[in-house]
This record gives structure tokens, sequence and C-alpha cells, in this order.
């Protein structure tokens, strides 16, 4: 009986010491690591970067129609005793013309830019620059423009179409682009309206 006595003197006394220390009790929930789990880490600073999604379509037509069309008579008659002559005299001409050119372009890519600087207004100056060789056939695509915070994604992306003074070069080298160009004859021949 004794023993259990001393047993539970010591718990209590166990007790009683850390019952003087307070506790605290750890929160699941950090402000500051949830946004990383929410979505990616927003483009902000110089030296950041973000996707950019480039989707431009463009479709432009011109018709040209001409008609023009004239016609001219002019009759006559003579009659003097046995002599009874008639004459007609006609003009005509027609004219019929008509022209027409559609254009049409697709360009879709995706890419990453880097902030290079900020604006005074807040926004972000981005530029990029991708190149890539497949099969001898080098083809690279720049972008630079001007981009508002707000037009970034959650996913750290923004089209195209939400870059202000957006200028997107897309140039080829190789083969397919040389096979695709006129030769020299080709154009002197062009140049002089023969070809």
């Amino acid at each position: 009986m004794n023993r259990h006595r001393i047993l539970l003197t010591a718990m209590m006394a166990a007790v009683c010491a850390h019952s003087a220390v307070p506790i605290h009790a750890e929160q699941l929930y950090r402000h500051d690591a949830w946004p990383a789990v929410a979505n990616d880490r927003k483009a902000m600073a110089v030296g950041d970067a973000l996707t950019v999604v480039i989707l431009e379509s463009t479709r432009a037509a011109s018709k040209l129609e001409n008609n023009s069309a004239r016609n001219s008579q002019v009759g006559g008659g003579f009659q003097a005793g046995g002599i009874d002559e008639n004459a007609t005299l006609a003009f005509g001409g027609s004219y019929s013309g008509k022209g027409e050119i559609v254009r049409s372009e697709q360009f879709v890519a995706q890419m990453s830019a880097t902030v290079t600087g900020r604006a005074p207004n807040g926004d972000l100056l981005i530029e990029g620059r991708q190149q890539m060789l497949i099969n001898g056939e080098e083809t690279t695509i720049g972008v630079r423009g001007r981009v508002r915070q707000q037009d970034i994604s959650a996913y750290n992306t923004v089209p195209s179409s939400r870059i202000a003074d957006a200028q997107i070069d897309y140039d080829g080298k190789g083969f397919v682009s040389r096979s695709a160009k006129p030769g020299l004859i080709s154009r002197v021949l062009s140049f002089l309206g023969i070809g």
C-alpha cells in the first residue's frame, strides 16, 4: 500500500511540475506557407520568370470588283426615187475585272519570359527568347512587352493578348525555310514583272 502511495505522490508531483509550464498547440494553418500550397508564386520582381501563352490568329481579306460597259449606236436612212438605203453603225464595249486577296495566319506557342524592369505605374516589363533546333531547322521565338500584375493568372501565366506593347518575333533558318523562299532568278523575274 505504501508503494502505491509513493507512486501516486510522484505522479502528482510530476503533473504539478508540468502544469507550471504553459502548453502551446501548433496550428495547422500557416499564413506564410498557404499561398505556395494553393498556387504558384506570381512574378513580381525583376528577375522573376513567368510563362507566356502565345495564341495569335489573324485574318485579312481584300476584295476588288470593277465592271464597265459602253454601247453606242448610230443609225440613218436615205431614200430617193428608186434608191432606198439604210445604214447602221454600232459600237459596243464591255469590261469586267475582279481581284481578291485572303490571308490567314495562326501562331501558337508557350514559353518563359523574365521580368526585366518595372514601369512607373507598377506594370512589369518582360522579355524572353526561346531557340529550338529540330532536324537541322533552327527556330527562334522572342517576346517583349508590358504586363499588368492582375493579368497574371494563379499559375503564373499570361496570355499574349494581355501583353501591352507586345513584340512577338518568329524566325526560322534551315533547309525547309530556304526551300520555301524563291530563288534569285525568280525574284529578278518577279521584279521585272515577267514571272
